[in-house]
């Protein structure tokens, strides 16, 4: 062989295959943040409009995703955030009243081993009740406006506050609690700056939850008595007929929820990012 022969083969070996070259930057983009959700989200709305036209399914039944957009613009945007905006006030106003509800609480039941047998079986029985059952009761008790609505939604979202937290409270290591004690540190320093900062994980992982089962109770809550809100928009769209619009309706729901959703994980992400699990941060 001679040496250009090897320096010929020595240069096609350094060379870098371009098949693999295109495979790493495929992976790449694939793990690039958002992206595999969106094209995931893509592929069923490509395979929801291509099976209603290829199945003719009727549009009272299962309006394609190009009828629903369609729903979009059959109602102005003065209208969509009027029913927009009634049904976040309740979910939030609800939502926050829950945390400051449930936080007492879920202290009390970490602290007293006695309380939390009373009480506990007490909130058990309050979630096992449908709420759907209890909100015409809720609704004449209270009579209308947004208070009935945002006591529906304390229901739905105090539960799994109460239960995360609690949990979060007691994943304390015992020897820091007996450390404070035998430091005679207060009461309020112990639960701020050792049982908390632990609870921390399990806090926000009932926020998540909590935030969106507030849309829902919202919506709960319209579906029993409102005449404004997204619940009410739907309820008022199927009993038109108009599918389209009301299916319009339940997508600004989910964005709704998914948004909400994704502000609390950004909270946690920007002011807790140590909370947070190893792979992400």
């Amino acid at each position: 062989m001679t040496m250009s022969d090897t320096s010929g083969a020595s240069s096609l070996s350094a060379r870098p295959d371009r098949s693999m070259v295109w495979r790493q930057q495929g992976l790449w983009v694939m793990n690039a943040p958002g992206v595999l959700p969106v094209a995931t989200f893509m592929l069923v709305l490509v395979l929801w409009e291509v099976g209603c036209r290829v199945f003719a399914i009727p549009s009272f039944v299962l309006p394609s995703p190009s009828r629903i957009v369609g729903g979009f613009d059959a109602v102005s945007l003065a209208r969509w955030i009027e029913h927009v905006w009634a049904t976040l006030r309740v979910a939030l106003i609800g939502y926050f009243l829950s945390i400051a509800i449930s936080l007492p609480i879920a202290i009390v039941l970490a602290r007293s081993e006695i309380l939390s047998r009373a009480i506990y079986p007490i909130l058990v029985v309050v979630q096992a009740t449908p709420v759907v059952a209890v909100a015409p009761v809720i609704i004449v008790a209270l009579g209308s406006g947004d208070l009935p609505r945002v006591v529906i939604t304390c229901l739905i979202t105090f539960f799994p506050l109460v239960v995360s937290t609690t949990t979060g409270l007691m994943a304390t290591p015992p020897e820091l609690i007996e450390l404070s004690r035998s430091l005679r540190a207060p009461v309020i320093r112990e639960i701020t700056q050792i049982r908390l900062p632990f609870a921390v994980p399990y806090i926000f992982s009932a926020l998540k939850i909590s935030v969106t089962l507030a849309v829902i109770g919202a919506v709960v809550a319209e579906f029993v008595a409102a005449d404004k809100g997204i619940g009410y928009f739907i309820q008022f769209s199927t009993s038109m007929f108009q599918v389209q619009q009301a299916w319009a309706g339940l997508v600004v729901l989910v964005l709704i929820s998914l948004i909400l959703f994704q502000v609390v994980t950004a909270v946690q992400r920007i002011w807790f990012p140590w909370s947070l699990p190893a792979g992400r941060k």
